[in-house]
């Protein structure tokens, strides 16, 4: 790959691939989101992508890569409840930590993206063709 330069298609399509798994990540913490567990470490965090950049020295373009998926946000939140069939014997439960409107923002900022991703890709595509029709 260091001999051949990115296609635009290659970078857009990295940045596809790395925004569905920012979209997958927020799925998962809204699907998450007042969850209930008996204990704090069996109770659910937020996970988020890490991405890094990643330079192609052949055509000067840079795009998108997912290193890991970690947890970050806050912790769980420590509730009194004797009466919830998960709690300890002290009576408490935990609620995951998700904090749904952050996630609803990045679900609508992470779908911007990717749209603007195909939108390069159907704009790459077009100017493609209409220099093949020149060639007529």
């Amino acid at each position: 790959m260091a001999d051949n330069p990115m296609t635009i298609f290659q970078v857009a399509g990295r940045a596809m691939s790395a925004q569905l798994v920012r979209m997958n990540t927020t799925a998962s913490n809204l699907a998450n989101a007042g969850a209930i567990s008996g204990s704090e470490a069996s109770a659910y965090r937020t996970i988020k992508p890490v991405f890094r950049t990643q330079f192609d020295q052949a055509s000067g373009m840079s795009t998108v890569n997912v290193e890991s998926v970690v947890q970050a946000g806050e912790g769980p939140t420590k509730i009194y409840d004797p009466s919830h069939p998960l709690a300890d014997k002290d009576g408490n439960v935990w609620q995951s930590g998700v904090d749904e409107t952050r996630e609803m923002v990045d679900m609508m900022e992470t779908s911007r993206s990717y749209q603007n991703n195909v939108e390069v890709m159907q704009t790459a595509k077009a100017l493609i063709l209409d220099t093949l029709k020149m060639g007529r």
